[in-house]
This record gives structure tokens, C-alpha cells and sequence, in this order.
């Protein structure tokens, strides 16, 4: 319309609006309006969309720690757990693809180096091992949560405890119980576990300074690094007597109350030269493994050559247990 305009200004509005092939009236309307018609028509926003500085938020957050590996279903999912809502699914695929990094969010992480867990017990109340495991309840999608505390040299377990939800707080109190009932000391203990928000919450994090106790942690997603929780759950799930699922807490408490009395007092532990955890910890080891060889050298006395001449020992108790016991590295004179 503004060639026409131009036009009508050598030739006169008939003649330009004849050869542009433009109704007078069109022509006299645009005037009228002035040129803002002649203007790109921009879209005005949507009241629903969100702000600037809203989208900046959600972006920041698809950038935490947290979340920058992870989909958007996924920290949507996060997000309301945590009693927090941002924007829609699709929203955040919007702002991600806005900014080009909607294909591959996995290779955005940064992933931290996290130091072997290398830690010795040679004698009980060195070091202690804890995890919590789920117990099926009585319905779907129902559990109760063990927490465990075992010493890694007696394999004794020090203090455990059936709750309903996994909290700081209830790990916190298990474990400042179990430091009382065992009399330990600022500085002599390691308490080693995985990296559950229980065992890295602020709740026993305190706690484990206030006591002076060296707090070790697995590497994330290594089993390896906590054996010897791991191993005393498999012997725990495994007894004949272990009920596919639980009909109340109650029931959970009882079997577990069973349980961990026959393994400590009765359970002949191969780890320890099949001694009772109560045996090795309390101190009473030597003297049974004195008494084993009595009984072995009054039959090798009897009867030697079932023995082929060979006095018979005991099963020693090992002389210390490790998590991760480091290899040691020979060096070969030749390279020097």
C-alpha cells in the first residue's frame, strides 16, 4: 500500500490505484489508519506462558547438579516430590530446545571423582558398617526399612532397628544408641555406609562429629565398597524362615528380634573362623580356638594316622578385616 502512496503522488490516487490494481476505498482505510497497518504483525503473549525470568528458572534448574542429566519426566517427577512445580513437561522440552540441548541431557554431567573407601578393623568397635534394607509389608508398593549397624571384624551386629519411613533422625538415634550400649570413645571408631540421604543428611552428619567418629562413605553405585551390610542382608533374606512378605511392623520386629539373637550368639560365621559374632566381640575368641585344639590334639593322640601325621589345627580368626584392602604394588628392580 505505501507503493500506491507514492504512486498517488506523481499520478494523482485514481490513476495510481488503477495501475496497482487497489480499490480507492482500501486506499483511503490504510490512510486513515496510518502505516502501523504496514507493520509485521507480532503475536502478542499468551497470558499462560511464562516469563522471562520464569523460563530462566526452569532453566537453571535443568542445569542443577541434580538434574542435568536427567529428562524432564524425570525432574518433573523430582520436582513435586519435593513440593515444587515449575512448568509442564512439555514446557521444559520447549525451554531445552530453545536453547539446543533437547537431544542427549546425559553427557552434560560432570560426573565428580569419588576417593576407595580403604578402611582396617584388627580389633571390635574400630569400625562399624551400616545400610538400611526394605522389608515387603502385608499390600503392594508396602514396606518397612531395617537399619543394620554391624562390626566389620566380629561381624557382631551392634544395633539395629524396624521403621516405617527411611529418616536422618531415626539413623541418627540408632546410631548414638548403639555408641552408648558399646562405650565408644571420640576417635576410635569409623562408621563406613552408601551414599543414602539418611547416611549423608545433615542429622547424622552432626551427630558422627559431635562423637568424634570418622564418617567413610561408598563410591556411588559400587557394592563392593560396603560387603560386609550387604553380605549379612543376603544371610538375613536367606534363612528358610524369611516370609516373603510381612503382615504388619510388628511381625517385621519379632522375626528381626529371632534373627539377629541366633546370629550373633549362635551363628557359626565362616568370615571369622566360624566363631559367633558375640564370641569375637566380647573377647572370648582365643579361648575357644585354645579349646578346639585340645579336643583336636587328644584325637590326633589317639589316632595319628587318620591324621597322617599331621597335627590338625583350628580355623584361626583372621587378624584383621578390610574394606578394600589396597594391593600392594612390587616394584621391578629391572626397570630402574
Amino acid at each position: 500500500m505505501s507503493m500506491t502512496d507514492s504512486l498517488a503522488k506523481d499520478v494523482g490516487v485514481k490513476l495510481s490505484c488503477d495501475a496497482l490494481v487497489v480499490s480507492r476505498a482500501s486506499y483511503y482505510r490504510w490512510k486513515n489508519q496510518g502505516e502501523d497497518l504496514e507493520k509485521e504483525y507480532v503475536r502478542p503473549l499468551s497470558p499462560l506462558a511464562l516469563s522471562p525470568y520464569e523460563q530462566q528458572r526452569v532453566l537453571d534448574t535443568l542445569h542443577d547438579e541434580r538434574f542435568v542429566d536427567k529428562a524432564p519426566q524425570e525432574v518433573y517427577a523430582a520436582l513435586l516430590d519435593g513440593g515444587s512445580y515449575l512448568c509442564s513437561v512439555r514446557t521444559m522440552y520447549r525451554i531445552l530446545e530453545a536453547h539446543k540441548e533437547v537431544k542427549e541431557r546425559r553427557n552434560q554431567l560432570r560426573h565428580p571423582v569419588y576417593t576407595k573407601p580403604e578402611l582396617l578393623a584388627e580389633r571390635p568397635n574400630q569400625v562399624w558398617s551400616w545400610d538400611i534394607t526394605k522389608l515387603k509389608g502385608p499390600a503392594k508398593w508396602t514396606y518397612y526399612y531395617l537399619y543394620v549397624i554391624l562390626d566389620i571384624f566380629s561381624r557382631y551386629v551392634v544395633g539395629w532397628m524396624v521403621a516405617s519411613r527411611e529418616l536422618g533422625t531415626l539413623a541418627k538415634k540408632l546410631i548414638k544408641q548403639s555408641c552408648e550400649k558399646q562405650g565408644i570413645q571420640s576417635s576410635q571408631l569409623s562408621i563406613h555406609s552408601d551414599r543414602g540421604p539418611s547416611m549423608t543428611g545433615k542429622p547424622v552428619v552432626f551427630l558422627l562429629a559431635d562423637l568424634g567418629i570418622t564418617k567413610s562413605l561408598s563410591r556411588p553405585h559400587v557394592s563392593n565398597d560396603n560387603p560386609y551390610s550387604e553380605a549379612q542382608f543376603k544371610t538375613l533374606k536367606y534363612r528358610p524362615e524369611f516370609p516373603e512378605r510381612f503382615g504388619c511392623a510388628e511381625d517385621s520386629r519379632s522375626f528381626c528380634q529371632d534373627f539377629f539373637s541366633w546370629y550373633n550368639t549362635e551363628h557359626y560365621h565362616s568370615g571369622i573362623g566360624f566363631l559367633t559374632p558375640e564370641d569375637v566381640h566380647y573377647g572370648r575368641a582365643e579361648q575357644i580356638i585354645k579349646e578346639r585344639q585340645a579336643v583336636l590334639n587328644d584325637a590326633f593322640a589317639k589316632h595319628p594316622e587318620r591324621f597322617k601325621g599331621k597335627l590338625p589345627k583350628p580355623m584361626a580368626l583372621p587378624e584383621a578385616a578390610w574394606i578394600n584392602k589396597p594391593v600392594l604394588e612390587i616394584s621391578d628392580p629391572l626397570r630402574h
